[in-house]
């Protein structure tokens, strides 16, 4: 399959362009998803002219604002640099489908990075780094995601997930942008959408069956922001294990009574915790490929993400 183009932060594919002269190459980014992603790699600092090695660094509030600033000479401010490179490159990457970052960084941390007070002593908030920040700022849609975050079984499957959505939502309709499209894509996609969050289920639902009030574009630039919005958040076993049982009801009729029960019996052991969620749905693939129709086959619920990164192992 074609590699999906998603940025990141230059330090995190072994480039040398940290402030002490170093790298932070991800071997999880490399050794593991290399076979799915095609990397474009940036490091802000050092397209704004810093070198490498240089003086760190830090997030600073100043006059309540948050200032990027050299830690040993706060008159050195590279904030508004740092955001400037953020809108140029916007156009450069419009479209790519992520971004992974390094975290803790005051130009690239998605969130949670230290902030200090002009006299060096920490403050009691954290912010994200400027230029990533302007980043999520102008395009809201985009997954992003700390390489460290990656770490966290469920929190790498949602970005994994959110990059494989938005991808095919880029291809199907921002590529094409007609009712047709965003039909096309909202079948396809609506129970890994309810897999989510029902209440935008239920509302992207409602946008596609539109009245005639609003324009195609504002219908998908709506949907884009409300999807992506949704899938942010982690599916619980519980949102999972509804969409399990809504899938298996295109089944009942058609499989024997025994392998119903057999399903129900999985489903039921993933919802207790003793198995994860690559077993039912593993089977439930097994029976769609022998009895589903075309239209739960084509579910992007089932097979979301390649098999072969095994996220589903750990859920």
């Amino acid at each position: 399959m074609k590699k999906i183009s998603i940025a990141i932060s230059s330090c995190l594919v072994g480039k040398k362009v940290r402030y002490d002269g170093g790298h932070k190459r991800s071997k999880y980014c490399l050794d593991v998803m290399n076979d799915w992603f095609n990397y474009i790699p940036i490091c802000p600092e050092m397209s704004v002219g810093m070198p490498t090695p240089r003086p760190p660094i830090h997030l600073v509030e100043s006059n309540k604002q948050i200032r990027v600033k050299m830690v040993n000479d706060h008159s050195i401010d590279v904030t508004d640099d740092l955001v400037s490179f953020a809108r140029k490159t916007l156009s450069d990457i419009r479209t790519i489908s992520g971004y992974i970052v390094i975290r803790n960084s005051p130009s690239c941390g998605m969130e949670r990075v230290k902030v200090y007070h002009e006299n060096g002593n920490p403050s009691n908030i954290s912010a994200s780094g400027a230029y990533i920040g302007e980043i999520m700022k102008q395009r809201p849609e985009l997954p992003v995601e700390e390489e460290g975050r990656l770490s966290d079984p469920k929190l790498r499957e949602n970005f994994i997930n959110r990059v494989f959505a938005y991808n095919e939502w880029q291809d199907m309709v921002l590529n094409k942008p007609s009712l047709k499209s965003l039909v096309a894509f909202h079948s396809r996609y609506k129970y890994l959408i309810m897999a989510h969050s029902y209440q935008a289920y239920k509302e992207l639902g409602r946008l596609v069956a539109n009245d005639g009030s609003k324009h195609i574009h504002t219908i998908i630039s709506e949907y884009e922001q409300l999807l992506m919005q949704a899938l942010r958040t982690v599916a619980s076993s519980k949102s999972h294990t509804n969409v399990l049982y809504h899938i298996l009801g295109y089944l009942k009729r058609d499989i024997s009574s025994e392998a119903k029960q057999e399903l129900i019996k999985i489903i039921e052991q993933y919802r207790k915790g003793v198995v994860t969620l690559i077993v039912p749905v593993t089977l439930i693939n097994h029976y769609i490929n022998q009895f589903g129709s075309n239209y739960i086959s084509n579910q992007a619920y089932l097979n979301p993400h390649p098999i072969e990164l095994g996220l589903r192992n750990y859920l």
